[in-house]
């Protein structure tokens, strides 16, 4: 059966394609984002101005964005993954150059109608070269150590630009989603195993930098570290945010003080409680309850993702899947273990509950790019 025959057989075409779409994925998100604007709404004192309406409508952009490119061939974006990763870089370079400076970084470029952060975008593009990348591969030259050279360089490149921003959180998602491809794509365990070494003594080396010519972090970089190990050593300082957000959680208890009942929020005692630290805005309000039923949504949307992607039979449509996929959990656990403490404070937003329009836009485009995946997938 030649490939035009397969493809008038077997892969859906026009508007049958919205049949085929994930749709549990796709409640589950408007779940998430419902979420976030009962939140957001709650933060503005019982208003839809200033947070709540701009999200409803980015979301809305957002979900058409989702399913048009779910339209679209997934051969297209395998085609295309080299390039797209490339305009990554370049605005990467851009934001270097003469990106918008805002809270002490550098990582917007400024478009008139919104405010572009390119490395929300590397994210993804990121996934999807090195999903191209290992599909072209063949399987028997996966480990070998030219051939794992080049992988590693298209993830370090942008980390490092992401990281001189400067956005710690960024890189690190950055990295971390970078090594999932390489792993599930069959890569040797050993070179995790030098990497885990080699990532040993970074942390090592940049302790012993702190105070001198080569310090490798910013002084508040290494503040929020302090803040991390001991958040009572500056309870007014360093160490207000993480002190705040645990009061926060603590007062939620079980079921929560209340729909915009949060006195944390309310008496603005909580910072960035529309962003970074809403996921504590919405503990102290639902308690312990709203707080899992969150991540039970979360959780859930990996398990379909995953589904999906093991029920793939395209090599690049299941790597990106799983990519995106690792990508989306690293977001959410992330900004969770930030704000309860787990970790230090990096700046990463909680993935479609946070304020934000890059993000947002982003991400279900990713998601957009699952849905294609799913769709066009051998039958």
């Amino acid at each position: 059966m030649s490939y035009l025959e397969y493809n008038a057989k077997y892969v859906p075409t026009g508007f049958r394609k919205l049949f085929y779409l994930n749709w549990p994925i796709i409640v589950l998100l408007t779940a998430v984002a419902g979420a976030g604007f009962v939140m957001l709404y709650s933060v503005a004192g019982g208003s839809v101005d200033p947070w709540m309406a701009p999200q409803v409508k980015r979301f809305g952009v957002g979900i058409v964005l989702m399913i048009g490119v779910a339209m679209v061939p997934i051969w297209f974006w395998r085609n295309i993954s080299a390039l797209a990763f490339g305009i990554s870089l370049l605005l990467l370079v851009a934001v270097e150059l003469f990106g918008e400076v805002g809270m002490g970084a550098q990582r917007w470029i400024d478009l008139g109608f919104m405010r572009l952060q390119p490395s929300e975008m590397t994210k993804i593009t990121l996934v999807m070269a090195l999903a191209a990348y290992y599909d072209w591969l063949p399987t028997n030259k996966t480990s070998h150590p030219i051939w794992v050279i080049l992988p590693v360089l298209v993830i370090l490149i942008p980390t490092a630009l992401v990281l001189s921003q400067p956005d710690l959180g960024t890189a690190l998602l950055l990295l971390f989603g970078g090594a999932t491809i390489m792993f599930v794509a069959g890569v040797h365990w050993a070179y995790f195993g030098t990497v885990i070494a080699a990532g040993v003594g970074a942390i090592v080396a940049v302790f012993k930098s702190r105070g001198t010519d080569w310090q490798l972090l910013k002084d508040y970089q290494y503040r929020r570290i302090d803040t991390f190990l001991d958040p009572s050593n500056d309870p007014l300082g360093a160490g207000y945010h993480i002190t705040q957000a645990k009061i926060a959680f603590g007062s939620g208890g079980w079921t929560g003080r209340g729909f915009m009942q949060g006195t944390q929020s309310r008496l603005n005692f909580l910072p960035e409680k529309h962003t970074d630290f809403i996921f504590t805005t919405l503990a102290e309000e639902f308690g312990f309850i709203g707080a899992f039923a969150l991540l039970i949504l979360y959780v859930l949307i990996i398990v379909f993702c995953i589904a999906s992607a093991i029920s793939n039979r395209d090599r690049f449509a299941s790597l990106m899947t799983i990519g995106i996929a690792m990508t989306f959990f690293l977001f959410f656990s992330v900004n969770m273990a930030m704000v309860t403490g787990l970790a230090p404070v990096v700046g990463v937003p909680l993935p479609l509950v946070s304020y934000g329009g890059s993000a947002m836009l982003v991400l279900l485009v990713a998601f957009g790019l699952v849905q294609s995946a799913h769709v066009h997938r051998p039958r």
